[in-house]
């Protein structure tokens, strides 16, 4: 039975904001909350889902698990402020929403943990100065570092690199540590985690995520979303994410108990139509704040120890949490707001239109869009090696690719999203994130998929120009050719400029015409 709503105490001390990722009922917003003072804000605004052409499942995540945290708020007594997207009055902005809040409730402070986008900072922190209301801004305990402990370990370096930064985490938070050594002897075991699938038998077996039915509270957030946005991609049918604390927390257990053990070993395998494979489905969870990283981390690491997996597999996975989640936020705030708009390699080509339809005819690059729109999902390989890889051979503008990777999935949001898209995958920070381009021809999906993408495409992944030839490998070439000077100055890219010298000055010629030709396709 729902709990009454707890009226706003008046006079009211506090308004503690909590934003749609911010999920969590022991957040430091809520340090020293008191129901007999305080009350929580929370507004679903149109902005939201708007300043990207956001994809339905990830509005429907978003505001479905917004009012599955606003009932546990009332179940505990505590007084709501719950602006609701269909509301009257609601004028479509949380800058908006907040300011008719201060002026029906009068607080004397806001609170609020520190967002994961700098937009909306900056929006909440004008509003509030235009109020005359002190807004108090707290760390996000979610993250082992601070902002100002990665400004600090950043500063006076040339470069950033995450196996450094990585290795200072493991230490410094006991985590995978025998003593002072790393577990097992070394500190990396990525070399052992690129198995691939065999090509005739597939993916062993699997089970899949665990999932979770739509109830009610989702069910009439799907339905909102079907008809408010119905001109937005993607689709609803199959939305079954964990949406509170204690599906998350199931969600994790069954990642831990049935497919963390090869997660390490086919983390980068690719097989068409399998988009969960052995990945945790964790991370929009964790984005959310329904789980905490070091609960996370720490189950991984008593599975190990256990001896229910092997290193490998826990090692690859805790490096994506301890090291590169905190590594890309680190990243985030201390280069914002001027790393959205860079663009190191001069790339202004369109985002392709069928990157919104999924209609393409190079098989691999269908597959993982037409996925990705259907469930706001792909994994990462995916995402950096297929769609990623695509844009930047192509040399799409790097903002249209981060907006369109921040608008499709349903664990984005713009602190690891930005930098994961602009720095790691379209190398337009100049090599600030990520020591080299991640380019890569058609045979790499080839190998990585065991060729069940290349056996059904028309296309061939050997052949650079001709009829056949896949748009990954004339592209890659054309990339080559493009930035010879820039890539023969990088140690970790100069054997691939090396191969330029075997190709003559004609076929030059009809890699860059056919190249052209596929930046001319709409």
């Amino acid at each position: 039975m729902r709990a009454a709503p707890r009226p706003v105490p008046q006079p009211l001390r506090h308004l503690v904001l909590v934003l749609g990722d911010q999920l969590d009922l022991a957040s430091s917003a809520f340090d020293g909350f008191d129901p007999g003072h305080d009350a929580v804000w929370m507004a679903e605004v149109a902005e939201e889902s708007t300043h990207v052409w956001s994809a339905q499942p990830r509005i429907v995540m978003f505001l479905a698990a917004m009012r599955h945290f606003a009932a546990e708020a009332r179940a505990r007594g505590w007084a709501l402020r719950y602006t609701h997207l269909d509301d009257e009055h609601n004028t479509g902005t949380l800058a908006g929403e907040l300011a008719r809040a201060v002026q029906a409730l009068r607080p004397q402070r806001l609170i609020l943990t520190a967002p994961g986008d700098w937009r909306v900072l900056h929006a909440l922190r004008a509003q509030a100065k235009a109020l005359a209301v002190p807004l108090e801004l707290r760390d996000d305990r979610h993250f082992w570092v601070t902002v100002r402990d990665f400004a600090a370990y950043a500063k006076g370096r040339q470069s950033l690199r995450l196996e450094f930064f990585y290795r200072e985490m493991r230490r410094r938070h006991r985590v995978l540590m025998d003593g002072d050594r790393p577990a097992g002897g070394q500190w990396n075991f990525d070399a052992d985690n690129r198995e691939r699938f065999d090509p005739v038998a597939g993916p062993p077996p699997v089970p899949d995520p665990l999932s979770f039915a739509p109830d009610a509270v989702t069910r009439e957030v799907i339905t909102l979303v079907r008809r408010r946005f119905a001109s937005h991609p993607g689709a609803l049918e199959r939305f079954d994410w964990p949406l509170t604390r204690a599906q998350a927390l199931a969600a994790l257990d069954d990642f831990i108990t049935h497919r963390l053990g090869d997660f390490g070993r086919w983390q980068d395998a690719l097989w068409p139509g399998r988009p969960w494979l052995w990945h945790a489905r964790l991370s929009a969870a964790l984005n959310l704040k329904l789980l905490q990283p070091r609960e996370v981390v720490a189950a991984a690491e008593a599975a190990w120890r256990a001896g229910r997996v092997p290193l490998r597999s826990a090692e690859g996975f805790i490096r994506q949490i301890l090291g590169w989640r905190e590594y890309v936020r680190g990243i985030y705030w201390t280069q914002m707001p001027a790393y959205a708009a860079l663009n190191a390699l001069g790339a202004h080509a369109p985002l392709p239109a069928f990157f919104w339809s999924g209609d393409t005819d190079l098989a691999c690059l269908r597959d993982a869009l037409t996925q990705t729109l259907r469930l706001g999902y792909a994994h990462h390989i995916q995402r950096l090696m297929v769609i990623g890889l695509y844009a930047l051979l192509l040399g799409v503008e790097p903002r249209q690719v981060s907006d369109w990777f921040l608008a499709v999935y349903v664990d984005a949001v713009e602190w690891v999203e930005l930098p994961n898209v602009i720095g790691m995958g379209q190398f337009a920070d100049g090599g600030r994130m990520a020591s080299k381009p991640y380019i890569a021809s058609g045979k790499y999906i080839e190998r990585m998929a065991a060729g069940r993408y290349c056996a059904q495409c028309r296309y061939d992944p050997a052949a650079r120009t001709g009829p056949r030839a896949c748009p990954y490998t004339t592209l890659y070439w054309d990339f080559l050719l493009r930035h010879e000077a820039l890539l023969a100055a990088n140690p970790r890219t100069v054997m691939q400029v090396n191969n330029l010298a075997r190709v003559d000055e004609g076929e030059r010629r009809a890699i860059r015409a056919h190249a052209e030709a596929l930046r001319a396709r709409p």
